[in-house]
C-alpha cells in the first residue's frame, strides 16, 4: 500500500449568534434573555455564572438582585451557580494577566461545563477578558456578552474577537470566540459620563467613512446631539454602527483575520500605540479619533479623499467633543522621528510581516495599502496639530 504524502484537510463551521437591541433585560424583557440561550443542550437546567464590570455594579446597585429574581423565577430552567462576581473596568483587567486567570478560576470551581453560560456585563475592556478566559476553559464555553457602553454596543460588543495587553502592547493576546449571543441594553447607557457616552462615536465615524456615506453624512449632522446625550440619536448610531461590523464580520470572507487586511482597523495602527504611550490615559474611543483625523489628512495629502470630506470628519469629532492632540504625539525618538509612527511597525508585526492598512478611497470606500510615505505622513501630523492649535484658541 503506497503512502499519501500529503492530505489536504478541509472543512467549514458555521457561526450563528443573535445580537438583541432591548431595554430591561432582567424585568420586562427577560424572555429575550431566554430566548438568547436557546437549547440546554439536553441538561435539566441552564447553568449560569455571571462577571460584572466594577463600574456598573457602582451604578446600578439593584443589578445583582435582579439577575437573582429573574433567575428564582425560572429555577426549572435556570440555574445561577453564584452571585455575580464584580470585575475591575477598563484598561486595568486587560493589562493584568493575574485577573484573567483568577476569572478561569472562578469558572473551574464552580465547574461549568461546555454546555454552561458566561454571562459578561460591562464595557469592552472586561468582554475582551473574561471573553479570553472563556474561550481557554475546555476550549470555549457558551459567553452571553452584555454590553454596557457605546464603544462596546456598537463595536467590539458584537464581533468575534478579545484580547488582553501584554509587554506594553494592545491586544498582544487573544482568541477568536464568537459569542452565543449579544445582547445590548440601552438602560446601561444612561449612567455613563460624558466621556464614555461620546467614546464610540469615532469608531461610527471609522465604519461610515469606509462603507456608508449616508451614514458619516448623518454623523456629522448630529455631532452636536451626541454631545447633548440625545439618546434616541445615539441608539440610531448604535443599531447602525452594529449593523455594519456585522456586515462585514458575516460578509468579508475572513472573519477570524487570516489574510492581511482588515478594514475595520482603519486609524488604529495610530490609535493602538497612542493608548500604549500615554498607559491608557487616553481612552480607545479618543484615540481612534484622532488615528481617523491623521489617516484622513495623510488620504487628502495622497489624493484618496476630498479635503471637504476630511475637514467635515475632523469638524464632526471635535464637535461631538473629541480632542484631536494630545502631547504624546510630541514625542520624538533619536532621530526625531515621531514615536508614534512605531505603531506601524507594531500593526507590521500583528499583521504577520506585512503592512496593510485600510483608507479611504473617496467617501464611503476603502483600500489597503501596503507601503506608508513617513515623510507624508509627518506633514499629515503637523497639519493634525496646526489645526487642534487653532480649535484650541477660537
Amino acid at each position: 500500500m503506497s503512502v499519501r504524502p500529503i492530505y489536504h484537510q478541509r472543512f467549514a463551521v458555521e457561526f450563528d449568534y443573535p445580537v438583541i437591541f432591548t431595554r430591561d433585560t432582567f424585568g420586562v424583557t427577560f424572555p429575550l434573555f431566554l430566548e438568547a440561550l436557546g437549547s440546554s443542550g439536553g441538561r435539566d437546567r441552564q447553568r449560569a455564572l455571571f462577571f460584572v464590570d466594577r463600574g456598573v455594579d457602582a451604578h446600578h446597585p439593584e443589578l445583582t438582585e435582579r439577575i437573582r429574581t429573574a433567575f428564582d423565577r425560572h429555577a426549572g430552567r435556570l440555574e445561577l451557580v453564584k452571585p455575580p462576581h464584580v470585575v475591575p473596568g477598563g484598561e486595568a483587567i486587560k493589562n493584568d494577566y493575574r485577573l484573567t486567570m483568577e476569572i478561569v478560576d472562578t469558572i473551574l470551581e464552580y465547574r461549568l461545563c461546555r454546555h454552561s453560560y458566561v454571562v459578561a456585563i460591562g464595557g469592552g475592556a472586561v468582554l475582551d477578558a473574561v471573553g479570553f478566559a472563556v474561550s481557554i476553559v475546555h476550549r470555549g464555553l457558551r459567553l452571553v456578552r452584555m454590553p454596557t457602553t457605546v464603544l462596546a454596543q456598537n463595536d467590539g460588543g458584537v464581533g468575534v474577537k478579545n484580547g488582553m495587553n501584554l509587554h506594553g502592547g494592545k491586544n498582544t493576546i487573544g482568541t477568536f470566540h464568537p459569542p452565543h449571543a449579544v445582547i445590548n441594553d440601552f438602560n446601561f447607557l444612561s449612567t455613563l459620563p460624558l466621556r464614555e457616552w461620546i467614546a464610540g462615536v469615532s469608531e461610527a465615524f471609522k465604519v461610515s467613512l469606509i462603507k456608508d456615506a449616508g451614514f458619516f453624512r448623518y454623523l456629522c449632522a448630529h455631532a452636536a446631539d451626541f454631545r447633548r446625550r440625545d439618546q434616541r440619536i445615539m441608539e440610531e448610531l448604535i443599531v447602525r454602527c452594529a449593523e455594519l461590523h456585522l456586515e462585514h464580520i458575516g460578509s468579508s470572507g475572513d472573519p477570524f483575520e487570516l489574510g492581511h487586511a482588515r478594514p475595520l482597523d482603519f486609524g488604529h495602527w495610530a490609535a493602538h500605540k497612542l493608548e500604549s504611550m500615554s498607559g491608557y490615559r487616553v481612552g480607545h474611543g479618543e484615540a481612534v479619533a484622532i488615528g481617523l483625523a491623521l489617516d484622513s489628512l495623510y488620504a487628502v495629502e495622497k489624493g484618496w479623499l476630498e479635503p471637504g470630506d476630511a475637514e467635515a470628519l475632523l469638524a464632526g469629532l471635535r464637535e461631538t467633543g473629541f480632542l484631536l492632540w494630545h502631547e504624546e504625539l510630541d514625542r520624538r525618538l533619536g532621530d526625531d522621528t515621531p514615536e508614534l509612527f512605531g505603531g506601524l511597525d507594531d500593526f507590521q508585526e500583528h499583521l504577520g510581516g506585512e503592512l496593510c492598512v485600510t483608507f479611504p478611497k473617496e467617501l464611503g470606500r476603502k483600500h489597503e495599502v501596503h507601503e506608508i510615505d513617513r515623510d507624508v505622513m509627518r506633514k499629515a501630523l503637523v497639519a493634525l496639530k496646526k489645526r487642534a492649535e487653532v480649535a484650541t484658541r477660537s
